[in-house]
């Protein structure tokens, strides 16, 4: 049932259009996208997201081949073989602002004619997994051991708004009902919550605990903590960790899945988060020393990914 989506062939035949602008579709001298730096032949159709340029290595470290490296700012890539499938891990940088860019130009790379600049007929669908590390927002969920996917993202970003019809991709109703729970205030962006790839989650996160994820547009005060700076609301985290619908809750913060699954969903791609956890905002605790969770979390996937 998977082999549709794990084809890395399809043919393609540039749409008789109008050019993309150099302004819009900015390359570098050499044809490449501008900040991933990489060339058409350079990814494969299955890519591992990742936070911090320093985890790509980690994970291309389990590949039996390296076939590229490459690097720009934050954004390392190494596209390889593990046990005979092609994979591209990837490094984004933080927040969705960095997640818009890297979609941005890896759909380019494979449904757009970068020398003519022209839209591709034939769509090439990729499978987009990030791994990260997480906060959590449920007292039960253990810290350092345990792993939580993101069977939806709340995006608190309102990033997706800036895209045409994004509404037809959002969960209408649990939105409202989250912005009705939490009371949601005028003076912060509309929320909007994107599904994952149903395949993906079935494949690779089905012992998992799956429920909403959180995505907030930076890492404090909207995620509800107060150095010098006060919060503007001191009970917004208490509405968003109370918040259910249909026996979904919100289990964990980050920074990066709202814009992965709604870009992912507007674009006709697969996308899921899959987040070790190593905070607990109701308890407190924080652990650093989670490296052998996230080896473990790491190879797990790329089995899955090969099974």
């Amino acid at each position: 049932m998977y082999l549709c989506w794990f084809s890395e062939t399809y043919q393609k035949m540039p749409i008789n259009s109008k050019k993309i602008p150099a302004s819009q579709l900015v390359l570098n001298q050499d044809g490449s996208v501008y900040h991933l730096n990489l060339l058409p032949d350079q990814i494969a159709d299955t890519i591992i997201l990742v936070g911090d340029p320093g985890r790509v290595a980690r994970i291309s470290n389990y590949f039996d081949r390296i076939e590229l490296k490459a690097s720009n700012r934050e954004m390392n890539t190494h596209t390889g073989f593990y046990k005979g499938r092609r994979l591209t891990v990837l490094s984004t940088g933080m927040g969705t602002d960095n997640i818009e860019i890297v979609l941005n130009e890896l759909d380019a790379l494979v449904n757009i004619d970068l020398k003519n600049r022209q839209r591709n007929i034939a769509h090439r669908r990729l499978q987009l997994i990030r791994l990260g590390t997480s906060g959590a927002l449920q007292a039960d969920i253990a810290v350092g051991e345990s792993y939580v996917a993101g069977a939806y993202a709340l995006g608190l970003d309102g990033l997706l708004y800036f895209y045409d019809k994004a509404e037809d991709f959002i969960e209408q109703d649990m939105t409202q009902a989250f912005m009705q729970h939490t009371h949601w205030s005028e003076k912060l962006p509309t929320p909007y919550i994107i599904k994952a790839s149903d395949q993906l989650l079935e494949k690779l996160a089905y012992d998992y605990r799956q429920g909403i994820t959180a995505t907030a547009p930076g890492f404090y005060a909207p995620q509800g903590r107060s150095l010098r700076l006060k919060v503007a609301n001191p009970k917004l985290n208490q509405r968003i960790e109370s918040f259910q619908y249909q026996g979904k809750n919100i289990l964990n913060f980050e920074m990066e899945s709202s814009a992965l699954y709604g870009l992912s969903k507007m674009m006709g791609h697969d996308a899921l988060t899959i987040n070790l956890i190593i905070a607990n905002r109701v308890s407190e605790r924080f652990t650093s020393d989670y490296t052998p969770f996230m080896e473990k979390l790491i190879q797990t996937t790329l089995d899955r990914l090969v099974s």
